[in-house]
């Protein structure tokens, strides 16, 4: 993939060279990540964050790793805050915005929508979700965190045994993953959900094609047991066609610290695109996890600002130069990335 100047719209885009560049780039930018220096490499150059459905992680993750790297941000959020709610549509709200700005993140409710954008954009665009659709730059986060988090045992992705829970067939980001993991071998996927909300059909396959071994479940349980990685996911209670259909899944797979302990193996890693969903109705992975030495949510979020920052670098093609425009904090940092 040639990605200087190139739209980031799917992880089909992506040949398994292609990942593990980025994540060499991620590795690259731990220092500045970590606030140990500061590079402006990017100064000068402006971000067009454009976030029109709700977002906090990914919107903000985007625009922190631009920062970064020297940059700027202008933020749109919400349709009702746009010209769109005036009848705008996606290709002329693309040719001024994308005159605005040197690279746009965008994410949108509808399916195939960033694609259209992108379509009319004369800037580089990075999907920051397109409905239920895919969340490439959450796929390439969650991949790098499995990755840190097997190498600290020694592993690799390859022979990855993985279990999915949870709303599988509007949960975007594991039908990016799962795309992402097709580039990889000997991989074990146990999808565990309500049969109505089944991982879509087409993906299954794709991985079956892969060389994957693929089992469908409801049995949550029986799922995590004997896997490297548990990926939790929260209901997508939007994309329902009301609250009281949602309802009817709301709270059915559950992992607690005592699920885990009585089911999964002791080096079991723990991950969630977040949001996890706390109430007490749902609570698909309980706060008392949150000592839980496996728990890797909150060590996600911290890659995300890696995986994004490399791709910012590699779009707009300053890999090479982000080291000449560096620096020492001159500032507090604390022990947070401990």
């Amino acid at each position: 993939m040639e990605f200087a100047g190139s739209h980031i719209l799917s992880v089909g885009q992506f040949e398994r060279a292609d990942v593990e560049s980025v994540f060499e780039v991620a590795d690259a930018m731990q220092p500045y990540a970590r606030r140990r220096k500061v590079t402006r490499v990017l100064e000068g150059a402006i971000l067009g964050s454009m976030f029109f459905e709700p977002s906090t992680r990914t919107r903000v993750s985007f625009g922190s790793a631009f920062n970064l790297l020297g940059g700027e941000v202008r933020e749109t959020t919400g349709i009702e805050n746009s010209a769109i709610a005036k009848g705008e549509s996606l290709y002329d709200t693309a040719r001024v915005l994308s005159g605005y700005s040197d690279v746009v993140a965008m994410r949108h409710p509808e399916v195939g929508s960033v694609a259209e954008f992108a379509a009319a954009s004369r800037v580089p665009v990075i999907n920051g979700g397109d409905g239920s659709n895919e969340h490439p730059t959450q796929a390439l986060l969650d991949l790098y965190t499995i990755r840190s988090e097997l190498s600290a045992q020694g592993r690799g992705i390859d022979a990855l045994r993985i279990a999915m829970v949870g709303d599988l067939r509007f949960g975007r980001t594991v039908h990016s993953l799962c795309k992402l993991l097709c580039l990889f071998d000997r991989v074990s996927v146990t999808l565990v959900s309500p049969d109505e909300l089944r991982m879509p059909q087409e993906i299954v396959e794709s991985l079956r094609q892969a060389g994957h071994v693929v089992v469908q479940s409801d049995a949550m349980e029986e799922g995590i047991a004997h896997v490297d990685i548990v990926y939790s996911t929260r209901l997508q209670e939007e994309r329902f066609a009301s609250p009281e259909e949602a309802n009817l899944y709301r709270g059915r797979f559950r992992l607690n610290q005592q699920t885990y302990t009585r089911h999964c193996d002791p080096n079991t890693v723990i991950m969630h695109p977040l949001p996890r969903d706390s109430r007490e109705a749902a609570r698909e992975l309980d706060d008392d996890l949150n000592e839980n030495p496996n728990l890797a949510i909150f060590r996600q979020t911290d890659n995300g600002v890696l995986v994004r920052m490399a791709l910012f670098a590699l779009v707009l093609d300053v890999v090479d130069q982000v080291d000449v425009h560096a620096r020492d904090v001159s500032w507090y940092t604390g022990g947070r990335f401990a």
